[in-house]
């Protein structure tokens, strides 16, 4: 099959679903969707010292999104918000085709071929969205906000 978007690797990554299914009492949570394809995807996570100690996550998507949040599912603990906003930015720059250093993890160089396809690049990037939505919920309230 030569689809970058069904390639056998993102099938098997979206198959796999590590860390799929929700936490039992997450201190953060966040559900974000795509109005342009329907995807959605929640992610409930548990931290410590301001680290993922637990990230599962729920995903009625298509098989970019889930690859990419079972991606995240396997690699997100020890990540803290900025380590998680800076692999966000790595992976969108990998989509773009720019110059950019080896795909995190790895595991996320499976989505090269998906720069061709911009208007997918946001399925890609869906999970890590609602994980920092999810962090962004535990961030101390500004006084007097």
């Amino acid at each position: 099959m030569s689809d970058p978007i069904y390639r056998r690797e993102l099938l098997r990554l979206a198959a796999d679903a590590v860390g799929a299914g929700r936490l039992d009492m997450p201190q953060g949570s966040a559900t974000v969707h795509n109005p342009a394809c329907g995807d959605r995807v929640t992610v409930d996570v548990t931290l410590e010292n301001g680290r993922i100690t637990a990230l599962k996550h729920h995903a009625q998507a298509c098989v970019l999104t889930q690859a990419s949040a079972a991606i995240l599912g396997a690699e997100a603990v020890g990540l803290d918000r900025t380590g998680l906003s800076e692999l966000r930015d790595l992976v969108a720059a990998m989509l773009q085709g720019g110059p950019t250093p080896p795909p995190p993890f790895g595991a996320y160089g499976a989505f090269e071929g998906v720069a061709e396809h911009k208007g997918r690049h946001v399925c890609v990037l869906l999970p890590l969205e609602a994980a920092l939505e999810a962090l962004d919920m535990l961030e101390p309230a500004e006084p007097g906000a």
